[in-house]
Order: structure tokens, then C-alpha cells, then sequence
């Protein structure tokens, strides 16, 4: 199958839909405004007249007897449709999909024709042939759809597709070929349904191949070598006059599997893009954060030995901080062993977009080959963060706003913790910080699909949830210039403090 038509077709997810029976969880949904629809349809009017151009016609061969003249065999071959042009079109939606209509067309066709006939009085054979330019116009050609989520697939659906010539003209050249105009326009009717089946046809199997290609779409998005997007779909197609919402799951996986961390289960809300300026609507909801931290969460433990001012982690430095250890432990070297002790949870509302983060700091001397654990400390750990879209990615950055902390046991005594936050500070900063920031950047991928970009996207805000709204700009297999509507640029939203 045409990779342009692949890349066309890939968007139908969100326009063109049959009722399905089945209804799940959905974190991420993706609105089409009209404005979308109108984009997607003349990309699927323009690649479906590429895809067929030239299209060849059956012959036509034709036989009658004429008195005194005897039997006439006339013969209509290599009939190719080269040129086609499409007047006006419109996209219709129904309760149960869509209906593409292309109206005013009018297409240009060469053919050879060849007749002879044999007389009986006397006995000779006489022929003829030549070359002939047809053109068909007020041609309309109709495709009615569907796409029915099966098992979190897609199946297309043909309800209807049909073409109709309006009129026919034809031009012959060679030969006496102002002598047979008259016999050959007798071929009109049998022209006319000939490209009428023949484009049917081909739409027909356009349509089949297509059912065949979404069927094997995959199921999740690669974010990783360990995370994937579940990217299947969850429930019926929601059609107004003038857009289309579609819903998918959309949290975090682990590669090649059904596992998937979360403790809440509910729908995203509708998506809201104001004014509907934008082609493209795709809400996430907070959970689909939380998935991915619940996902790359583990207990593994940063062990921090290197700090901008080293001095740090040596116990003479801390000798006025926690004088206790200082006395049992003089002049050593420290680290201190930082690990999560539950995933970060990521809080969204109108106004920011804020993580909480548990982890506990454990404070090591290290005497001779031994690490001596003496006191670990409980942090609570609050981050404001900033999105941004990058191509087809969500990224950001994270920044410290405060932190509380709480003494969960001690080998050495009570600790004065107010004396231990100028230090906490600073290794939170340079160290967890710039990781968190480091992965946040790479950000993961919206569920767009290969071929289509987003553009001059626009970040939105609210309970629970972020909305990108963009326009979208498609890039065919031949890697000619894009069409678009308006320039691309990254947009980034700044959250307020906590």
C-alpha cells in the first residue's frame, strides 16, 4: 500500500467512526475541530487523485450489422484516465461516521479507436482507426464511512461509494475521423459506466487494503527501551456537527506488556480549546504522569560523594550541625544515600503544575572498607514544573520550591534538623534537580501518528489535566515540502509558584 496513503489514513482514528460495544478507562483524548476535518479531507482528496492517476480503463469493443454494409466491429482500447480535478468537496458527519463527497469533478481521458467492417458486395474488408481526447465533466464521487474499535484496534468499514458522470465529450483524431464521430459517440453511455465502475472500483480497493493496514497498528507507542504509550482505544467515538473526540488509554507501560501502575480509574473530561481555532485538541490527564512515575519508580539509590563544595561531606564540616557526629566519627568522609521511598505524584489545576516527592536521605560515614549508616532523614520534597512541546513530544522542567523533613531513626542522637537545610538544600538541587530535569526534557510522545507534526501549539491548564491545542501539518513519503496552515513553533506554559 502507497506509504502516502498510510500516513493519510492514520488520522482516520479521529474522524470517521462506527458505534463500537465496548467501554474502558481513557486518560488521553484527542479532539478533531472542524478546521481539522477540512485539513484531513483535502489531504485525502489530493492523495486519493494521486493514487490512482493514471487510471486505465477496460476496453470497449462493440459489434452490429448494417444493411447493405454487413457486420461492424468497433473497438475502444487503451482508454487512461491522466488528469482529474476535483471542483469542491465536503466532509458530512452522521451518528454512524462520515460521509466524503467530491463534487464538480471533471477529468480528462486518451483513448485508440479502431472499427472495420467487411461488405458482401462485393467481398472486401475495410478499417480504420485513430486517437480520441475525452473529458468527463460534473462528475460527483461519494465514499461513505466507518471505523469501529475492536479489542482496541481499528476496523474500517465501507458503508457506501459510488461515482456518477454527468457528461461526456469526445474528440476524434485521425483517420476520417469526421466520418465516424457519430458511430463513436454511440460509446458514450458504455465510457461513462466504465469510469464510473472503474474509479468505484479502485476506491473499493483502496478502502479494503486500508481495513487491512489499521488493523495492524500497533497498540502502544515506544517512549523507551522501558516504556511504552498504551495508545489502544476505549470507547465509542463521540460525533457533533463539527467535531469529532476520540479516547484512548494513554498511561505509561512496561514494554510488550499489559502492565501498567495506577490506583485511580476514570475518563478525561472533554477537550477545550478556545474558539476551536485549532485543528487538534489532545487532553492528558494528570494519572497518565503518575503512570509514569509509578513505572520508572524503583528503590535503586543515588549515592552522592561529589558536591560543588566537597567539604560537605566530611564530618568536620559538620561538627557545629551535628556536633555527635563529629565526636565519634572525627575527620571522616560521608555520603549521602538518596532513594525514593514512594513514586512522585504529579498534581495539575488551572493554575500549576506541581509534584510531591517522598525519598529518604541517609547520612554515611565511611570508615576504613565499611559504609556506616548513622540517621536517615524523611523528605518531602515540592516541585513546580514547566511544559513544553517539542515536535511531537510533552517535555518540561522541574524546579525545587520547598521541602519539609522529619528524623526517621538515628544511630547518633537527636538532630537539630533546621541546621541540616542549608545542606539538604544543595544536594537536592545538584543532584536530584538536574535528573529529574534530564529526563524530563526528552519528554514523551503525543499520540500522533508517523507523517503528521503538530504546529504552533498551545498549552492549557486545568482540574486535573493539560490540553494541547495545535494545528497539524502533514510531510508525504516523497519528503516534498509540508503543507500547512500556519508556521511551527514551540510553545511553553510556566507554572505560578506552589
Amino acid at each position: 500500500m502507497d506509504a502516502g496513503w498510510c500516513f493519510l489514513f492514520l488520522l482516520l482514528p479521529s474522524f470517521f467512526f462506527l458505534p463500537s460495544h465496548t467501554q474502558s478507562d481513557s486518560f488521553t483524548s484527542v479532539l478533531v475541530s472542524q478546521n481539522g476535518l477540512d485539513f484531513v479531507k483535502n489531504l485525502l482528496v489530493n492523495k486519493a487523485i494521486a493514487s490512482i492517476i493514471p487510471l486505465q480503463i477496460p476496453r470497449i469493443e462493440k459489434s452490429m450489422r448494417i444493411p447493405f454494409l454487413g457486420g461492424i466491429d468497433v473497438v475502444v482500447s487503451n482508454l487512461t484516465i491522466y488528469e482529474l480535478d476535483v471542483a469542491s468537496s465536503y466532509v458530512k458527519l452522521g451518528e454512524t461516521g462520515v460521509v466524503i463527497v467530491a463534487s464538480g469533478t471533471t477529468c480528462n481521458l486518451s483513448m485508440n479507436w479502431h472499427y472495420s467492417y467487411s461488405t458482401w458486395l462485393p467481398p472486401i474488408q475495410i478499417s480504420d482507426q485513430g486517437i480520441a481526447s475525452v473529458q468527463v465533466e460534473g462528475m460527483e464521487i461519494g465514499l461513505s464511512l466507518g471505523l469501529q474499535s475492536v479489542e482496541g484496534g481499528l476496523k474500517l468499514s465501507l458503508s457506501e461509494c459510488g461515482c456518477h458522470v454527468k457528461d461526456i465529450f469526445i474528440e476524434l483524431e485521425g483517420g476520417a475521423s469526421w466520418f465516424y464521430q457519430g458511430m463513436v459517440n454511440a460509446f458514450k453511455d458504455q465510457i461513462g459506466a466504465s469510469v464510473e465502475s472503474t474509479i468505484a472500483k479502485k476506491l473499493t480497493e483502496g478502502v479494503s487494503d486500508l481495513d487491512s493496514f489499521l488493523q495492524n497498528l500497533p497498540k502502544e507507542i515506544p517512549v523507551d527501551d522501558q516504556a511504552a504509550l498504551n495508545v489502544t482505544f476505549t470507547s465509542d467515538p463521540i460525533l457533533r456537527d463539527s467535531s469529532i473526540t476520540f479516547e484512548i488509554d494513554g498511561l505509561f507501560t512496561i514494554r510488550e506488556s499489559n502492565q501498567v501502575s495506577k490506583s485511580l480509574r476514570k475518563s478525561v473530561s472533554s477537550v477545550i480549546c478556545p474558539g476551536n481555532s485549532k485543528m487538534l485538541g489532545i487532553s492528558v490527564d494528570e494519572a497518565v504522569f503518575n503512570s509514569a512515575a509509578a513505572l520508572y519508580y524503583n528503590a535503586d539509590q543515588w549515592i552522592v560523594d561529589k558536591l560543588p563544595e566537597q567539604a560537605l561531606l566530611n564530618t568536620a564540616r559538620w561538627r557545629f550541625i551535628i556536633p555527635q557526629l563529629y565526636k565519634k566519627y572525627p575527620n571522616h568522609d560521608m555520603n549521602l544515600n538518596i532513594s525514593l521511598s514512594s513514586p512522585p505524584l504529579v498534581k495539575i489545576s488551572e493554575q500549576y503544575v506541581g509534584a510531591n516527592v517522598n525519598a529518604d536521605l541517609v547520612i554515611d560515614v565511611l570508615e576504613a572498607n565499611q559504609v556506616i549508616p548513622v540517621a536517615c532523614i524523611s523528605l518531602v520534597i515540592r516541585g513546580s514544573g514547566a511544559l513544553k512541546v517539542m515536535g511531537n513530544n510533552l517535555g518540561g522542567s522541574v524546579r525545587l520550591e520547598d521541602f519539609s523533613m522529619s528524623l526517621k531513626w538515628s544511630n547518633i542522637g537527636n538532630l537539630h534538623l533546621h541546621l541540616l537545610q542549608p545542606i539538604v538544600w544543595t544536594v537536592i538541587q545538584t543532584v536530584f534537580v538536574p535528573y529529574a530535569n534530564d529526563h524530563l526534557e526528552k519528554g514523551f510522545p503525543l499520540p500522533i501518528i508517523h507523517g503528521f507534526t503538530l504546529e504552533n501549539a498551545e498549552i492549557i491548564c486545568a482540574s486535573s489535566e493539560i490540553t494541547v491545542c495545535s494545528d497539524v501539518a502533514y510531510l508525504d513519503s516523497s519528503q516534498q515540502p509540508r503543507s500547512h496552515f500556519k508556521l511551527p513553533r514551540s510553545t511553553t506554559w510556566k507554572t505560578n509558584l506552589l
